[in-house]
C-alpha cells in the first residue's frame, strides 16, 4: 500500500473510531446545539475525554458519557516542559491546509535563487501594520525568505477594502498593484475570477483574527507585525 494513503486510512479510521466511542457526547451536543456543526472528533490522551472540532476551528472538550463539556487548551505536563497539545494539533492542521493552497492563487515576492524559508501572510491593503510589514519584504527577500500573500480584507467581503484587494489580484501586475495600495496609492478597479473570498474563509479556518497574520511552513501562526530580522530569528534561519 502507498505509505501516504496508508496514513490517510489510519487517520480516517481513528476519526471514525473516535466518533463511535464519543457517540453519546456527539448526540447530546447536537441535540442541545443543533445549529453548530461538528467537523471532527478526536480522542485525547486523557481517558474518556474527546476533542470536538467545530466549524470555524474552535475546539471543545467533552466526556464520553455526554455529561460534561469545557473549552480551553489541553496541556500535558512533560518531564521538562509544559506542552500545549491543543496548539500542537492546530499547528499540524495549519501546515496541511497551507501546503494545499495553489501557488497560482498567491501574490508572491521571491528572493533571488532558492528560498531558505517561506512565509504565508494574510494581508489587508488598508491595515497600518500590513503596510509596515510590506516595507520589510525587500529585506526579507535579501535574507532568503519568500513572502506569499493571501488576501484577508478585515472589513469583510463586499467592503471597499475587499474591492481594492480584488483589484490587486485581478491586475496585470499584482505585485506592483499591492505595493501601490499599501503605499496609499490608488489602482484601477478590476474584477476577475479571484480567490479573495476563499482566502478570507481560509483565514478563519487557520485562526486568523487580525492582520497581518503570518503562517510559517511548519504551521506556527505569528499574529501581527515583526521586523525582518526578528521574523527571520523566529523562523529559525
Amino acid at each position: 500500500m502507498n505509505m501516504k494513503l496508508g496514513w490517510v486510512l489510519v487517520g480516517l479510521f481513528a476519526c471514525q473510531t473516535a466518533f463511535a466511542e464519543a457517540e453519546r457526547l456527539v448526540a447530546r451536543f447536537s441535540e442541545l446545539r443543533p445549529n453548530i456543526i461538528i467537523k471532527s472528533v478526536e480522542a485525547t490522551p486523557v481517558a474518556g475525554i474527546y476533542a470536538l472540532e467545530l466549524e470555524g476551528g474552535d475546539i471543545l472538550y467533552g466526556t464520553e458519557d455526554g455529561r460534561y463539556l469545557f473549552n480551553g487548551d489541553l496541556y500535558e505536563l512533560g518531564d521538562t516542559e509544559i506542552v500545549n497539545l491543543a496548539e500542537n494539533n492546530r499547528i499540524e492542521k495549519r501546515r496541511m491546509i497551507m501546503a494545499n493552497v495553489p501557488r497560482s492563487e498567491l501574490v508572491i515576492f521571491s528572493p533571488v535563487g532558492d528560498p531558505k524559508a517561506v512565509i504565508n501572510v494574510f494581508t489587508d491593503v488598508d491595515c497600518t501594520y500590513c503596510r509596515k510589514l510590506h516595507l520589510e519584504v525587500p529585506r526579507l527577500n535579501e535574507l532568503g525568505v519568500e513572502v506569499r500573500y493571501l488576501a484577508y480584507p478585515r472589513a469583510g467581503i463586499g467592503s471597499r477594502s475587499y474591492d481594492k484587494i480584488v483589484s490587486a489580484w485581478c491586475s496585470d501586475d499584482p505585485n506592483l498593484a499591492i505595493t501601490k495600495l499599501k503605499a496609499g496609492q490608488s489602482i484601477p478597479d478590476a474584477t476577475c475570477n479571484n480567490p479573495v473570498a476563499a482566502h478570507f474563509e481560509l483565514g478563519g479556518e487557520v485562526g486568523v483574527t487580525g492582520t497581518p497574520a503570518i503562517v510559517l511552513e511548519d504551521g506556527r501562526l505569528l499574529p501581527g507585525y515583526l521586523p525582518a530580522e526578528e521574523l527571520v530569528q523566529r523562523i529559525g534561519i
